[in-house]
């Protein structure tokens, strides 16, 4: 018997968003999606295999268009060479890289011992040697990450001063500025704005969540806190973004933030998107489903989302 999966299902087994997968149809004619009695699109099992499967042949450079009519066996070959090819390329790339997880362990904690002692310079300089030693995913997720997050946790429990925490907030701000110049970032590459709406001055979140985009390819500008959404929206049609995110800490019942989610959506060009994250996102759940905002629960979900928006189209 045939199990079905609603597209949201589909999407998430896949890894692809649901726009995603209706414009692969639409405009590929990758799969042919079963239709219910009341017209909503269903998935086998075998078109779950076919999405994922051109998903990662995107993921490795292929074009959507060149293989979206191939054989689910044929796709199968495909990826399963590319992958290999891939695998070698990174096992040659992995040579030049030194440095193992003990060392990023080393560099976060020499991090956190400068950012408590307060001296920014040594933070500095750790930072810039890590861009050297250090892949940028692992420079990412194993020191910038855990380095914000572990002084906001002492912060909560008085372990350490805000200063401390603004200190390592400017170095990091500063860090992640001038990240798509320290990782030679392809200017065809897709533009993203990170910042936080009006009357949200918790920066944290955002600057991990622009450290982890550039990390991942993206032209990201970092535009800093508490921003109105018309500047907002300005700057995104300036500088053609394809996404703008936000975080959301505190306060989570603040209605002029709920003003400004909707003002933002009105103002945003067409074909930018919206996504939203931050300890106090949640809290804001029913304005983020009414103007159709992409809301992520934590760093790992905004990359994952990130993925699926860059084989999006783009309008």
């Amino acid at each position: 018997m045939t199990e079905w999966h609603p597209i949201r299902v589909a999407a998430r087994r896949t890894g692809l968003s649901p726009h995603v997968i209706r414009a692969w149809e639409k405009r590929y004619g990758a799969v042919t999606p079963h239709r219910t009695e009341t017209n909503r699109r269903v998935y086998s099992q075998d078109d779950v295999e076919r999405l994922t499967l051109l998903r990662r042949s995107t993921l490795l450079g292929r074009s959507i268009g060149q293989i979206a009519k191939l054989s689910t066996e044929e796709l199968r070959r495909l990826v399963a060479e590319d992958e290999a090819a891939q695998r070698a390329a990174d096992s040659s790339e992995s040579l030049e890289m030194v440095p193992t997880t003990g060392h990023s362990a080393r560099v976060l904690a020499a991090c956190v011992e400068a950012a408590k002692e307060l001296d920014a310079a040594r933070l500095q300089h750790e930072l810039d040697d890590a861009i050297v030693t250090l892949s940028r995913p692992v420079l990412m997720s194993d020191v910038i990450v855990p380095l914000m997050q572990s002084l906001g946790t002492a912060w909560r429990e008085g372990s350490v001063r805000v200063a401390h925490e603004h200190l390592a907030t400017a170095v990091v701000r500063s860090f992640v500025g001038g990240l798509n110049g320290a990782f030679h970032i392809p200017t065809n590459a897709p533009q993203i704005l990170v910042t936080t709406p009006s009357g949200q001055l918790h920066e944290i979140g955002a600057l991990l969540a622009a450290a982890m985009a550039a990390a991942d390819g993206w032209r990201t500008t970092y535009l800093g806190p508490s921003l109105p959404a018309d500047e907002i929206a300005g700057a995104a049609r300036q500088s053609e973004a394809r996404v703008v995110a936000l975080s959301i800490v505190y306060p989570t019942d603040d209605p002029h933030v709920r003003n400004e989610l909707i003002k933002l959506a009105q103002f945003l060009p067409s074909k930018t998107r919206l996504l939203v994250g931050g300890r106090g996102a949640s809290s804001y759940r029913s304005v983020l489903d009414e103007i159709r905002a992409i809301h992520v629960s934590d760093l790992e979900s905004m990359m994952r989302e990130l993925q699926a928006l860059r084989l999006e189209p783009n309008a």
